[in-house]
């Protein structure tokens, strides 16, 4: 099993060279990301006009632990939506954390307001 789970903003920067790259890739190798969070990364980088099939081959190549957002971890992301308005996050960010905690794995964000999030689950952020 992954000891981490990443957020969309995790892969992103990893793929686009952002700050905190280096400390994503370093975990990708054994990483997991949720079937949320990896659409949000497709409609990410189609946003920046990058061509589909360079898309498809990018997640090809990288060959990550892609887990089903199932009924337990839409239940789990729901529950965690009081306990997290304040910091802003969305149902993405809310499915990352859900399967982090179902998986007893770091959440792994570039998001700084996750850091002050008291939610049973230990969070990393990457810049």
């Amino acid at each position: 099993m992954s000891d981490h789970v990443l957020d969309a903003s995790a892969l992103l920067a990893a793929m686009l060279d952002e700050a905190g790259a280096e400390r994503v890739r370093g975990v990708l190798p054994t990483a997991r990301i949720g079937a949320v969070n990896l659409s949000e990364v497709v409609a990410k980088l189609q946003e920046r006009g990058i061509p589909d099939d360079e898309i498809d081959q990018s997640l090809v190549d990288l060959d990550l632990d892609v887990v089903p957002f199932d009924r337990a971890l839409a239940v789990a992301a729901g529950k965690l939506r009081v306990a997290t308005r304040s910091a802003g996050l969305s149902l993405g960010d809310r499915a990352c954390l859900a399967l982090a905690r179902a998986s007893d794995a770091v959440a792994l964000t570039t998001d700084r307001a996750w850091a002050k999030l008291k939610v049973g689950v230990t969070i990393e952020v990457a810049r």
